[in-house]
C-alpha cells in the first residue's frame, strides 16, 4: 500500500518556499458577445451559495510563446457566451428564493507568479496544502461576489496553475467538469463539443408538493467515550493509493460469500473504507455511524435531463448502522446497504426530494458521519487550455469528516483515498487497509 502524509503541521513548512505575487489588479471579465439579461431559475437541488475551489496544474509541455494566462482569459470570454449564468450574480427574488441575475456583471481574473517550479511544490500537490491556498484568489468578504473566480499562476518552468473557484448554487461536480473543458476547448479555437443546456425549470418542485420519502437526516447521538478523548488529538490527514489490481482483489474479497451478483469499484471502496474508518474510531458497538455519498440523477429521471444540463442534480444519499453491524458482517453485507441507497435514487425519489425543499425543511447537523466526495468518477483531468491534460487537479480543500476518492495514474485508473483521522485512528486504519 502506498502513502503520503499530509499533516497540518508538516503544510505549514512549504509556506517559506512558496512566494505568489499578484500581477496587476483583478479583472472583471466579460462575456464576449451580448447575453440574455434575465431572471435565472435555480431548483431546490441548487441550495445556497458557497464557493468550490480546485486547482489545475500544467507543465510547460510545448515550446509555445503562447502566453497561458491571455489564452485563458480569452478563452473565458467565449466560454462565458455559453454558459452566460455564470457571469450575474446570486440575489433573492420577492418570494425570497434564490435566483440569478444575468446581468453580465462577469467572472473575475487574476495573473500571478510564483517564485518556484512546479517539480519545487509537487509533493504537496493534495488537498489541504496550506501553501497551495496561494493559487485561488480569495474573495472572501467581497459584497456581491462574482460566482467564478480565476487565478493564472505562471511557475518558473514555464509550466502555471489554474486556480478555480465557482458558486456550487450554480454548478454539481459534473457540470462543473463540462464547463472547464468546454472552457478548454474554445482556449484551443475548437467548437464546444457538449453545449450546456441551461433550463433548470425542468426540477421545479410540482403544485402541490407529494413528497413520498425521508429525506431528512436523523441527529445521531454519541454513544461512544472514545470520541471525546481523539478530538484532543492531532488530526492528520493521508493518502493512500490503490491502484486497479487492489481494487480488483477487493471486489474479490466482497464477492467472495457469492452474496452479490456484483459490485462496482466505488461501492466497494467506499465500503471498505466505512468499515475501517469505522473499526479504526474505536467506536461503541451500538453506536450509530453514517457515511453520505452523492449520486448523480440526470439518467435516473424520466425522461431523462438532456445531455449538458447545467444545474445540480445529485442526490445526497445517507447510508446508516450501528458499528456492531458493519464490523460483525462482511465486506459484501456493508456493499448491499450501499446499493441500496443507490437503487432508491429514481425519478419518483428525486421528484419527491425536490417537492420536500420546497416546503422548506431543512436538515439536521450531522455527527458520526462521513461525507464521501468521489471525484474519481469526474473527468476534471480531461481540461486541456492548449498544454495536454493537468498533472495535477483536485479541490483545494477538504472538510474534517470528509473522505475523498481522487483519480491516479497515467491512465487514471487507480484511485487515491485522502481523508484525515486523529492521529492514534490513522495509525489504526493504515494497518487495517494494508491488506
Amino acid at each position: 500500500m502506498e502513502k503520503t502524509s499530509n499533516s497540518t503541521t508538516s503544510n505549514n513548512a512549504l509556506i517559506v518556499n512558496l512566494n505568489v505575487m499578484i500581477e496587476g489588479e483583478p479583472t472583471s471579465i466579460f462575456p464576449a458577445e451580448k447575453t440574455p439579461e434575465d431572471e435565472y431559475f435555480l431548483s431546490n437541488l441548487d441550495g445556497g451559495p458557497f464557493m468550490i475551489h480546485t486547482i489545475y496544474c500544467f507543465n510547460n509541455t510545448f515550446n509555445s510563446e503562447l502566453d497561458s494566462a491571455k489564452a485563458i482569459r480569452e478563452g473565458l470570454a467565449k466560454v462565458l457566451v455559453y454558459y452566460y449564468p455564470l457571469a450575474g450574480r446570486v440575489a433573492k427574488n420577492e418570494k425570497n428564493r434564490f435566483i440569478i441575475n444575468c446581468t453580465g456583471e462577469g467572472a473575475l481574473f487574476v495573473e500571478a507568479k510564483a517564485d518556484c517550479t512546479l517539480e519545487d511544490i509537487n509533493e504537496f500537490m493534495k488537498p489541504d496544502s496550506v501553501a497551495l491556498e496561494k493559487l485561488v484568489y480569495d474573495i472572501d468578504g467581497v459584497q456581491n461576489p462574482p460566482l467564478l473566480v480565476a487565478q493564472v499562476t505562471k511557475f518558473k518552468c514555464g509550466g502555471f496553475c489554474l486556480g478555480f473557484s465557482v458558486d456550487h448554487t450554480i454548478v454539481d461536480g459534473i457540470c462543473a467538469m463540462e464547463f472547464v473543458n468546454s472552457w478548454g476547448e474554445v482556449t484551443r479555437g475548437l467548437p464546444i463539443s457538449n453545449p450546456p443546456f441551461l433550463d433548470r425549470t425542468l426540477l421545479k418542485a410540482r403544485v402541490p408538493p407529494n413528497v413520498k420519502f425521508a429525506h431528512a437526516f436523523e441527529q445521531i447521538i454519541g454513544m461512544s467515550d472514545t470520541m471525546a478523548l481523539l478530538e484532543e488529538e492531532m488530526h492528520v490527514k493521508k493518502s493512500f493509493i490503490f491502484r486497479t489490481e487492489k481494487l480488483e482483489q477487493l471486489k474479490k474479497i466482497a464477492m467472495e460469500d457469492e452474496v452479490l451478483k456484483k459490485c462496482t469499484t466505488f461501492e466497494t471502496l467506499a465500503a471498505f473504507m466505512w468499515r475501517a474508518q469505522t473499526r479504526s474510531l474505536r467506536l461503541h458497538p451500538d453506536q450509530q455511524v453514517r457515511v453520505l455519498f452523492t449520486v448523480d440523477g440526470r439518467s435516473k429521471l424520466d425522461p431523462p435531463l438532456p445531455k449538458g444540463f447545467f444545474g445540480n442534480a445529485a442526490m445526497l444519499m445517507s447510508c446508516q448502522s450501528s458499528a456492531r453491524e458493519i464490523l460483525d458482517n462482511p465486506l459484501s453485507s456493508t456493499i448491499q446497504k450501499i446499493q441500496e441507497k443507490i437503487k432508491m435514487v429514481t425519478d419518483d425519489y428525486i421528484r419527491s426530494s425536490i417537492d420536500y425543499f420546497e416546503e422548506q425543511h431543512e436538515r439536521k447537523p450531522l455527527t458520526y458521519t462521513i461525507i464521501l466526495n468521489a471525484w474519481s468518477r469526474l473527468a476534471f483531468h480531461s481540461a486541456d487550455f492548449g498544454w495536454g491534460g493537468p498533472i495535477y487537479s483536485g479541490p483545494l480543500h477538504v472538510a474534517k469528516n470528509m473522505v475523498l476518492f481522487l483519480p491516479h495514474g497515467k491512465e487514471q485508473r487507480d484511485i487515491s483515498l485522502f481523508l484525515g483521522l486523529p492521529a492514534s485512528a490513522m495509525k489504526i486504519f493504515e494497518e487495517l487497509i494494508d491488506i
